[in-house]
């Protein structure tokens, strides 16, 4: 009987050995994708730089009186050449993404999907030379900017309106100017925000349509009066959180070298359920997969100690892991596949299909997962999902609320640093787009919801409630928080995204184990999606 437990432990763990290979090669095929892609920060500065310029468009409305006149203080940080020089990096990256992308047609010239790709990316080149050569028009190098204009009148890449619209962007630049027709639907129809109003300003003043020019200009100081009030918003809100953040961290060092000076000093106590808690162990001093189920109220009580509650051994805690990996990869991929067998396009359909085909899947994976937890947990406990430490008692809003504000200045400084490190590579979360894009409220509440409720409330309860937890039966406090954040990362499947979600988690597992209350880390990660969801559509609004 003993040799036939032994030999089934030993298959089990095969079969775990299997699946733990498979995850680890597909997160690996997924990173190194990752690397190849443009970094999503580098799409972000982008709209950044259109909402500078915009706010720097602003000048204030004088008193009759007033003889002085009021500067814009954006002005003096001269952002059109703090513009340029972004676009330029920006379009470095993306003629380095082109030349590879052309190395891998050359090796697959009937790949569909690698065609598609080198096009949207020159397309997209083109467009950065469009901006870039109005960036260098306006800070007088009227020269280089027709030089930057003049190879899109006759690239390949260029549909006939983007031909077009270098053509008249020369056209207005020239000396003498040249009026080419259609000038103003075809400039619309392919710039946007302070581009499209620099151009058509430069349109009108030369056509001498001063009735369309004074209503340009009106429209671009009530545009440019929102977009230095959101920029006062983001900026404010930044330099605010992390300021309170370094407090609150500071707080933090000085009560742990406080509680850690008086520890020395006194001996512990044992914890009156210790010896409850303490599962039954084999020769190893592992629990074993015997442990009757037990009331998880009683668990529920060991409050000083996280590792008291695990009445599991460490198989269980690698079984819950790779089978959620695997039915990750398995809804990822099966979704997609069903979706081309069908003949859809999303991309073809606007922001919304891909919102709801985004929704859906993440819907899945979380009723997906909870289900292997608690298929996995029902040996262990009689009804698992109440062993969570989720109480609406206690501190948690304020460990949730000084937790976030800790985070910002941390994850701040790492992001700045992987910048670094990484440059303009190494990919990024493909909802950032779907947000920018997000025009409609109904298509803005379902990823609201979604980055806000469904992936705080499941990731947590995944990566602090079941895995940290586990961990720290088998690891001490410190060890099980670095691991848990090192795989809430990695499960985003973003190089860029690595190291500044790894302290995102380390901060999100300090919270949690402090609290002793999923509903302190679950806030914070709210909190956290949301500041950068509403950052997101304040950014998208620039290319409006």
């Amino acid at each position: 009987m003993a040799n036939d437990q032994k030999i089934q432990q030993q298959r089990y763990r095969l079969v775990l050995i299997i699946l733990t290979a498979i995850v680890a090669f597909l997160i690996s095929v997924e990173l190194i994708s990752s690397w190849s892609q443009p970094k999503a920060q580098s799409q972000l500065n982008l709209y950044q730089s259109d909402l500078l310029l915009q706010a720097s468009e602003w000048q204030p409305v004088l008193e009759e009186d007033q003889t002085k006149s009021l500067s814009n203080p954006l002005l003096d940080a001269d952002p059109v050449t703090s513009a340029l020089k972004t676009y330029r990096q920006v379009r470095t990256s993306v003629q380095t993404d082109l030349e590879r992308i052309e190395q891998t047609t050359a090796n697959a010239s009937d790949d569909p999907e690698t065609l598609a790709q080198q096009q949207n990316r020159s397309q997209f080149r083109d467009n950065l030379d469009l901006r870039i050569g109005l960036l260098l028009a306006q800070s007088g190098q009227v020269e280089d900017a027709i030089a930057t204009w003049s190879p899109l009148t006759t690239s390949s890449t260029l549909v006939s309106n983007e031909s077009a619209a270098a053509s008249i962007l020369i056209g207005l630049w020239s000396d003498p100017p040249q009026l080419l027709p259609n000038a103003q639907q075809s400039l619309k129809s392919q710039l946007s925000g302070w581009f499209e109003g620099q151009a058509l300003e430069r349109l009108f003043t030369l056509s001498q349509r001063q009735d369309d020019l004074t209503t340009l200009q009106i429209d671009q100081q009530v545009t440019a009066s929102n977009a230095l009030a959101r920029v006062v918003t983001i900026n404010g809100l930044t330099l605010v959180g992390n300021g309170v953040g370094v407090i609150i961290l500071l707080v933090w060092l000085v009560r742990s070298w406080r509680q850690r000076a008086g520890n020395s000093s006194s001996s512990p106590s044992p914890h009156p359920l210790q010896d409850f808690q303490t599962p039954p162990a084999d020769a190893e001093g592992e629990p074993t997969s015997d442990t009757p189920a037990i009331d998880e109220s009683k668990a529920y009580l060991a409050q000083t100690s996280l590792a008291n509650s695990v009445l599991w051994p460490p198989d269980l805690i690698w079984q819950v892991m790779v089978l959620w990996f695997i039915a990750f990869f398995g809804v990822s991929l099966s979704i997609p596949l069903l979706i081309y067998v069908l003949g859809i396009q999303p991309t073809a359909l606007g922001a919304r299909p891909q919102v709801y085909l985004a929704f859906s899947n993440y819907a899945i994976l979380v009723v997906v997962g909870l289900s292997i937890l608690i298929w996995s947990l029902k040996g262990f406990l009689s009804t698992p999902f109440k062993w969570f430490r989720i109480r609406w008692q206690g501190n948690w809003l304020v460990w949730g609320m000084s937790g976030y504000f800790a985070a910002l200045p941390l994850v701040i400084l790492i992001a700045l640093l992987n910048q670094k490190i990484l440059g303009d590579q190494g990919g990024g979360n493909p909802l950032l787009e779907l947000i920018i894009q997000s025009h409609d409220p109904v298509t803005a509440s379902l990823l609201f919801i979604m980055v806000a409720g469904l992936a705080p409330f499941f990731e947590e309860i995944l990566f602090r409630g079941f895995f940290l937890t586990s961990l720290t039966r088998y690891l001490p406090m410190w060890g099980a928080i670095g691991v848990s954040g090192i795989v809430f990362a990695i499960a985003h499947l973003n190089l860029a995204d690595i190291l500044p979600l790894s302290v995102l988690g380390c901060v999100l597992g300090f919270v949690y184990s402090r609290s002793r209350n999923l509903l302190a880390s679950m806030l914070l990660h709210s909190l956290w999606n949301s500041g950068s969801f509403l950052s997101l559509l304040i950014l998208g609004s620039s290319a409006r």
